[in-house]
């Protein structure tokens, strides 16, 4: 899918209280902010879901909508600056994904709303108080991680009985995805698989380490979604060198080169429902009032091309649990 060419655009340095906002909004045009550690090809689904969102609940970009994408190229060092420039615009709203975006955004304002489109645990990375209560300027969607992804680790057991040695690539500097690398740990153990952690703080790092790594392949990668889009093209020519399955936490990769399997929410269905949000925050309701959603479908995808390309046999057995084959 072609990648979508982001707007950006100038306004005002003040930033304005809550109440304030819809009058000062410059000929009735909504200024949303959109704040991602990165965005590239394989997200632009994702991106034409959010779109689509707004679309749907009668909002038209660039007549009564404006969206501002900023885009820290991977860089987590660069999220916070980017957030700075999100609020000296003035926008009404800040929509972001994962959460160290968040955690930029909540640092860079207390009273402009913050809409999280995805976070695994947004409570235990701090970015809201509860689920039902969220609190401050910040609500939005839970992937309910990392239940599910303590789930995938059993699929891929089931799928290949011999798995002893499983990596996962992790952001250290983001909480909540620390939290789901220690409940991957736990159920790794109970399944009498071996889990190799490797940090991932930049695209070099991650080359050397993953080049290490391939010395001694594990029987399988678990890839979670902020560290495909950071790193896809290390993932994708670690895979590539070493023949080594994927198995991924959302159905929207289930179809990338060298995935396996996949279990989890759509994600781009939390894109989509995101609008939502905002759209209600526009028209009067404050993110504390707004209770987190947790995503309640999660589906399974089987990438059988991939299975046939490294020479896996999948157990009938978990063919029949699929919700979708990729043959």
């Amino acid at each position: 899918m072609r990648r979508r060419e982001f707007m950006s655009i100038l306004g005002g340095v003040a930033t304005w209280p809550l109440a304030a906002y819809a009058q000062q909004r410059s000929g009735n045009v909504a200024r949303i902010g959109f704040l991602t550690r990165k965005t590239d090809a394989s997200v632009s689904s994702q991106i034409d879901a959010f779109r689509q969102g707004f679309h749907d609940l009668g909002w038209v970009e660039g007549k009564n909508i404006r969206i501002v994408y900023r885009d820290a190229g991977g860089q987590v060092d660069r999220l916070r600056p980017l957030a700075a420039e999100l609020v000296a615009l003035n926008v009404d709203v800040i929509v972001t994904v994962d959460a160290p975006p968040t955690q930029a955004a909540k640092q860079a304002t207390n009273t402009i709303p913050i809409v999280i489109a995805v976070s695994a645990d947004p409570v235990g990375a701090g970015l809201v108080k509860s689920l039902g209560h969220p609190g401050g300027n910040a609500t939005g969607l839970s992937l309910l991680a990392p239940e599910t992804d303590q789930k995938t680790l059993e699929i891929l057991k089931d799928t290949l009985p011999k798995t002893k040695r499983v990596a996962m690539i992790f952001d250290p500097k983001n909480q909540g995805m620390m939290i789901r690398l220690k409940a991957i740990e736990i159920a790794a153990t109970k399944l009498g698989i071996e889990l190799q952690s490797i940090a991932a703080l930049n695209s070099s790092e991650l080359a050397t380490a993953l080049t290490l790594v391939a010395k001694n392949p594990p029987n399988a990668l678990f890839v979670l979604s902020p560290i495909y889009a950071a790193y896809q093209r290390e993932i994708g020519e670690f895979a590539r060198r070493t023949k080594v399955p994927l198995l991924v936490d959302t159905s929207g990769l289930a179809g990338e080169p060298g995935t396996l399997l996949s279990y989890g929410a759509d994600i781009s269905a939390l894109f989509r429902r995101a609008p939502t949000f905002v759209d209600k925050i526009l028209k009067g309701a404050k993110p504390a009032d707004l209770p987190v959603e947790q995503q309640a479908k999660f589906d399974l995808v089987i990438n059988l091309k991939t299975a046939k390309a490294l020479g896996r046999d999948v157990p009938p057995t978990v063919l029949q649990r699929a919700d979708r084959i990729i043959d």
